[in-house]
């Protein structure tokens, strides 16, 4: 099994994919069809799930870990929380829009470079702290918790729940399967 440094770098790797995919192109002002906006809000779809799973499983797991063993952990969780509060916000209003709206470009383009902002905060800041403190075996403990929570963790983002563990473990469960279904009834999960 992966240890946690390596399940969140798959992640991180997948996002900036897509956030390449989607800077690369095309878009309504370049010229795109209606084929290719179409197919540009399906890899927005796909950045919100995996983006949603991501940070849920973070804030349920990884950031007790960086507060409870990195020195001056709980201010680096804090600034990184308050990110991913900040992108949420723009992931759910994200939802709301069509490729073919201006406003889609406008939060897609501030989404992009706040999580771009963030990876590397967690990977050149966060990161090697908590490996610097953090045992080989809790880290693939770590892993599993996060590769397992992802699973079941929810595909929306929730902007007003707190991001708080117990809170998100008490429930986590029943969003993520609220937005499963609604995942399914809207054919996002589809897309």
């Amino acid at each position: 099994m992966a240890d946690v440094f390596t399940v969140l770098a798959e992640d991180h790797t997948e996002v900036r994919r897509m956030l390449d995919e989607l800077e690369a192109g095309p878009t309504k002002a370049t010229g795109a069809g209606e084929d290719a906006l179409v197919q540009r809000r399906k890899v927005v779809q796909r950045l919100i799930t995996e983006e949603s799973k991501h940070e849920a499983v973070e804030e349920e797991y990884f950031w007790p870990a960086v507060r409870e063993l990195v020195p001056e952990g709980d201010r680096m969780a804090d600034h990184a929380v308050a990110q991913e509060q900040s992108a949420k916000q723009v992931l759910d209003d994200l939802i709301a829009v069509h490729a073919w709206q201006d406003r889609f470009e406008e939060l897609l383009a501030d989404f992009i470079a706040d999580a771009r902002e963030h990876i590397a905060y967690e990977e050149e800041q966060v990161w090697p702290r908590l490996r610097a403190v953090m045992t080989a075996e809790r880290a693939k403990e770590l892993g599993r918790k996060v590769e397992a929570g992802k699973r079941r963790a929810p595909t929306r983002p929730h902007p007003n729940t707190p991001p708080r563990p117990g809170v998100l473990k008490a429930a986590g469960p029943m969003v993520a399967a609220a937005d499963r279904m609604l995942d399914k009834i809207s054919g996002r999960d589809r897309g």
